[in-house]
């Protein structure tokens, strides 16, 4: 494909072809074909001029180029994807719903004959009146009693006009709201869906990893500790602690053993299941999800319930303000021009959909919010504590150093190490597997059953003796494994500036593994940013030794840290923070910082994350750079300053038309359009952007 670079700095890249190179079909199979490149974020090809906007980070630009270079528009398939598709149907069912509310109010108002037009307001009223004996009936006067009773008392003074356009309005209004919610839930629903690329799938001659699309409602699969279970289906062996949170709420555990059902995008906290798949459960677990954040009080922003308790309490004051002034006056226009105004509508509607349209934007930008409520905790925060490994640093380790300790070659030891870390999603892990990879150590499963010591390492038998991979102080200390002085002293000549995982087999210390776990590059400025956003406190946990610890600090700016910390210590750690009064977010990534995520006020998640730490945590970046926690911060307080704002303006605009229709100085046509069309405007206002769209230099 011919094309000219227009722009193109580090993370932007914008080319043009010229018009009518490729239609917008086509323009879909340039995205989709960009997309897969590893590292590239965002495409949007635009048919009418040609041009191709790419957004990307950590990919080779030159890969891009050359995938340029080799596209033939004529060749790429012709569909949208899935989400694309979707979006654009919404948004095209939205914009003719509109257009047909519009022109049906404004072809009656022209064209029909007044008897029907007062047929048409009873009719129209007739749902409405509904609504308001259903909030009668519950004890509440409620939105839905107000524009009961405004709709009816125009239809009793024979204001067929008025009631009409009143309805009209708050149809516009639930079209505006409605089209919100599902777009949000579109965004939400993409962004849960369940990551899992490989499985181990049981098989006659042993186990062997094959992709998810591979796998079929019967086949036989293995999950160990800290996966996500990818499947609906029955435990065939194993026992297991489940944690079904995302499901079915419960903030326990649950024991699942041979004949137990578990669902998909379940967690397991301990042990390892071989599960008969019956179902894919992936679209079932995100309607669960997408409704829990939907329904759940306990998961909208506390500004939200206020807001919307506040509405709901000012309706009656409004309703007795107008009765009072027909009681004085005896003047039935200037009382309905009272009752044409409420502040509860317009603050029942402008809240949400500035939480909701936030979290979509959060979305937009690679960032998974599970409710409004953390949202508005994660602006709220003064502390905010981070796990070391994974977080602040590098997110793709490497092993730097293989040391036997004893006569056993570095390539058995690096391949036994990896055949027993390849079960577990831990960056450190993943780190060893590699490496056995590029030096092509392949192995056979020959081990036994594995199991996970959280924050330590892990346990196992091989050709019948106890195998043991892990920390210093897992082998050496907790299981006693003896060391020579010639051993130690190896150990101390190799050990520093590193972290480091050992291995034992049969009580014998064989080798010892070094990798080396560099800061992310972005870490100190986004801790700078932070601070300069309000963050008083920022500290760092992890279980690195003291000099190790206090180093990675100094170069990343962080004043207060704790070295040599256990899950258990991280968890202790959090809770009193909170006791001492702090709003604190911890942010993690492994099975060992679950504890912690959990105590915290929110909690924070990253890209490359264990299961179980995303299922814990309130907040997900989908990206790979903590600079989203940044972001993150300035959207959530952009928010709720955006709430604020739209409050004082309700309040401001409706306070004066009441003070007009109570002076008689507006009709009450002129107080419910002016009332309605702000109503609209704050709706249509909120669901704005809070920040530039992405990729926009600030």
């Amino acid at each position: 494909m011919h094309y000219q670079v227009i722009h193109h700095t580090p993370g932007r890249l914008r080319v043009r072809c010229g018009r009518g190179m490729f239609n917008h079909d086509q323009a879909c199979g340039i995205e989709c074909r960009l997309l897969k490149l590893k590292g590239v974020s965002s495409v949007k090809a635009t048919p009418c001029n040609g041009g191709v906007f790419i957004l990307y980070e950590g990919a080779n630009p030159q890969t891009i180029f050359r995938v340029l270079d080799r596209l033939r528009p004529e060749t790429l398939r012709s569909h949208e994807p899935e989400e694309r598709a979707e979006a654009r149907k919404l948004g095209q069912s939205f914009s003719l719903k509109i257009a047909g509310k519009v022109s049906s109010f404004l072809l009656c108002k022209l064209f029909l004959p007044p008897p029907l037009r007062m047929a048409k307001a009873f009719w129209n009223y007739g749902s409405y009146f509904r609504r308001g004996m259903a909030g009668l009936g519950s004890g509440r006067l409620n939105v839905a009693v107000l524009d009961a009773v405004s709709i009816g008392v125009s239809i009793g003074t024979r204001a067929y006009g008025t009631a009409n356009s009143i309805m009209f309005l708050l149809s516009i209004s639930d079209l505006l709201e409605n089209y919100t919610r599902k777009k949000t839930r579109a965004a939400l629903a993409a962004s849960l869906s369940i990551n899992v690329d490989q499985v181990w799938r049981v098989e006659k001659d042993g186990m062997r990893q094959v992709p998810m699309e591979q796998i079929r409602p019967g086949d036989k699969i293995r999950v160990d500790a800290g996966n996500v279970i990818p499947v609906d289906g029955a435990v065939l062996s194993g026992e297991a602690e489940v944690n079904q949170a995302a499901m079915t709420g419960e903030s326990e555990a649950a024991a699942k053993q041979e004949g137990s059902v578990v669902f998909a995008g379940t967690t397991l906290e301990t042990g390892s299941l071989v599960i008969r798949v019956d179902a894919m459960g992936d679209q079932s677990r995100i309607n669960n999800i997408i409704a829990l954040i939907d329904h759940s009080e306990e998961l909208k922003a506390r500004i939200q319930s206020r807001a919307e308790k506040l509405a709901d309490s000012i309706v009656p004051l409004t309703l007795l303000t107008a009765g009072a002034l027909f009681l004085f006056t005896r003047n039935i226009s200037k009382a309905l021009s009272v009752l044409m105004v409420d502040y509860s509508c317009a603050i029942k509607l402008a809240t949400p959909i500035s939480v909701i349209s936030a979290m979509k934007e959060a979305s937009a930008r690679k960032i998974m919010i599970k409710g409004g409520k953390f949202m508005e905790l994660f602006a709220r925060a003064d502390t905010i504590v981070f796990d070391k490994t994974g977080t602040l640093t590098s997110a793709c380790p490497q092993v730097t150093q293989i040391v036997p300790l004893s006569d056993c070659s570095r390539e058995y030891i690096l391949k036994t190490a990896a055949c027993l870390e390849e079960h577990f999603p831990h960056s450190v892990a993943r780190a060893v597997v590699r490496k056995a990879l590029e030096e092509g150590l392949h192995h056979e499963e020959e081990h036994a059953e594995v199991e996970y010591i959280v924050a330590h390492g892990i346990s196992s038998r091989l050709h019948g003796k106890k195998v043991l991979v892990g920390s210093y102080h897992f082998l050496f200390e907790d299981e006693g494994i003896p060391l020579t002085e010639e051993q130690r002293q190896t150990i101390r000549s190799h050990a520093r500036g590193k972290s480091n995982i050992f291995l034992a087999i049969g009580r014998r210390a064989i080798g010892m593994i070094g990798v080396s776990d560099p800061p992310r590059p972005e870490a100190r400025e986004t801790i700078a940013r932070l601070k300069r956003q309000g963050i008083s406190s920022i500290i760092m946990l992890t279980g690195d030794s003291e000099s190790a610890a206090r180093a990675i600090s100094r170069q990343l700016g962080i004043t207060e840290y704790r070295s040599q910390v256990l899950p258990e210590d991280k968890a202790r750690f959090i809770q009193q923070l909170k006791q001492s009064g702090r709003t604190v977010c911890m942010v993690g990534d492994g099975i060992n910082d679950s504890p912690a995520l959990s105590c915290a006020d929110v909690s924070v998640s990253m890209k490359d994350s264990s299961d179980i730490a995303r299922e814990v945590a309130d907040i997900s970046l989908l990206s790979s750079s903590l600079s989203e926690l940044a972001v993150l911060r300035e959207l959530s307080c952009a928010v709720l300053e955006k709430i604020e704002r739209n409050y004082r303006f309700i309040v401001g605009f409706n306070t004066s038309l009441i003070l007009l229709g109570m002076f008689g100085l507006i009709t009450p046509a002129l107080s419910a359009f002016l009332h309605n069309a702000s109503t609209v405007y704050v709706s249509a206002r909120s669901t704005r952007r809070c920040l530039p769209p992405v990729g926009t230099p600030q």
